[in-house]
């Protein structure tokens, strides 16, 4: 079953109101589901992966459509502008990401970039002009799922020095991102190229589904996001020595994954510890040599450290590493580690937050405030320029997993709110 055929039964056309389409909606989630689709019904599209550019392309062709300016920076980040009246004001930028977990779901990120163009969609349909011009992004490789950095397009946009970060690493089959993004038509050398004048962008504006269960419980279809956690990962690896699995002792041992185990066990027990919304997680794990009958001679892993304040979250990150050095020594086992990605906690810009609630009151919904326990290329931008968020509802709190889902009536509701607000941010020339 196709996710359109998922998503249109169950949809009230009553909603296709100001311009909105319900049919197009469906049918270009569903056309971009189709593009890394996995045996488990999922989503794979890797940043800077063939898929992840086949989508970009995919949604290009309709920006084009639409009537927007296409083009395509030095770090592969997508942007379609409508020009304004007054086109030499500094634009709002609106979107999100393509690229998806392994197997993961069909509305993360895409469905941000398929509301902004649809907001386009919506004013062209009732004759709306904005005086300030409009851009729909595409960021790359917001995930972070190959080679543990993520939000890398934005930061490229934000001007981060990414060169040398990313020079240094490579994914779990030893690829270097430097070849990853030759194989899409970049250079990692260009990447500072797609920096931009900050002062240039008035505004950044992300649509993303929750990720959780605070809107399904509370019986809402949209919430505005008051604040985005902060974030640190780090790259472990513990060395042993790899041995014979019939020959060598339990007591002359170094097994690195006996001791890679115990630091896992550790950091799932630390958070509670430091804060009440603190959170860590190992999600990736390369055992070596990997054979059935030797000994692990090496384990590298990757640790996912959030929290919605800054000074917890550092508490826990040093606590984390502290952990990992004393399991490891004791062991008599070798430790690396390395912070891969930081990003401190950031608020919502109240000026903005104020409109979104007055464009959530206008049509008759509850202007609820969340805070966003997942990072998102909005923290990047917001460090920088004014910025907001709106979160649709997630059906059973699912994400990062094919059974992910936002009902097509959500996001026909998200769409009219997301069209109100940056109708007021884009009519606005001060």
């Amino acid at each position: 079953m196709s996710l359109r055929e998922k998503l249109l039964p169950d949809y009230d056309r009553g909603l296709d109101l100001e311009g909105f389409s319900g049919d197009r909606l469906a049918d270009r989630l569903s056309a971009i589901a189709e593009i890394g689709l996995t045996t488990e019904a999922g989503s794979c599209r890797p940043g800077y992966s063939q898929a992840e550019r086949q989508a970009k392309d995919l949604v290009c062709d309709w920006m084009r459509e639409a009537g927007l300016a296409v083009r395509r920076d030095a770090a592969g980040n997508c942007f379609g502008r409508l020009a304004g009246r007054n086109d030499h004001l500094s634009v709002i930028l609106c979107g999100s990401h393509i690229d998806t977990v392994p197997n993961g779901g069909h509305f993360d990120g895409v469905l941000g970039v398929l509301l902004a163009l649809e907001t386009v969609e919506m004013w062209k349909a009732t004759g709306f002009e904005p005086e300030r011009p409009y851009e729909i992004v595409i960021f790359s490789e917001e995930e972070g799922s190959s080679f543990n950095v993520g939000c890398v397009g934005s930061s490229a946009v934000a001007g981060a020095p990414l060169t040398g970060q990313l020079g240094r690493v490579s994914d779990h089959e030893g690829r270097s991102f430097a070849s990853a993004v030759e194989e899409v038509g970049l250079s990692l050398a260009d990447f500072p190229a797609a920096r931009r004048d900050l002062s240039q962008i008035a505004a950044f504006v992300e649509v993303h589904i929750e990720q959780g269960l605070v809107l399904e419980r509370h019986g809402l279809p949209v919430g505005i996001v008051n604040g985005i956690c902060g974030l640190a990962a780090l790259d472990v690896t513990v060395t042993g020595q790899a041995g014979h699995a019939g020959t060598t002792p339990m007591n002359y041992r170094r097994d690195a994954l006996v001791a890679a185990s115990r630091i896992v066990t550790a950091i799932s027990e630390l958070p509670g510890q430091i804060s009440e919304t603190a959170v860590a997680t190992v999600g990736q794990l390369k055992v070596s040599p990997n054979g059935s009958n030797v000994v692990p001679g090496k384990v590298r892993f990757s640790v996912d450290i959030r929290d919605v304040a800054n000074e917890p979250l550092e508490r826990l990150v040093t606590r984390i590493v502290e952990a990992a050095a004393g399991i490891a020594a004791a062991s008599g086992l070798g430790l690396s580690w390395s912070r891969t990605f930081s990003q401190p906690a950031i608020a919502v810009d109240p000026r903005l937050k104020t409109l979104q609630a007055e464009a959530m009151r206008a049509l008759n919904l509850a202007a609820f405030e969340m805070p966003s326990g997942a990072g998102h290329d909005a923290m990047i931008l917001g460090a920088h320029v004014p910025m907001a968020m709106f979160f649709v509802r997630s059906k059973d709190g699912i994400s990062h997993n094919p059974l992910e889902f936002s009902s097509l009536n959500d996001c026909a509701i998200a769409a009219r709110a997301l069209s109100r607000f940056l109708a007021r941010l884009v009519s606005n020339t001060d």
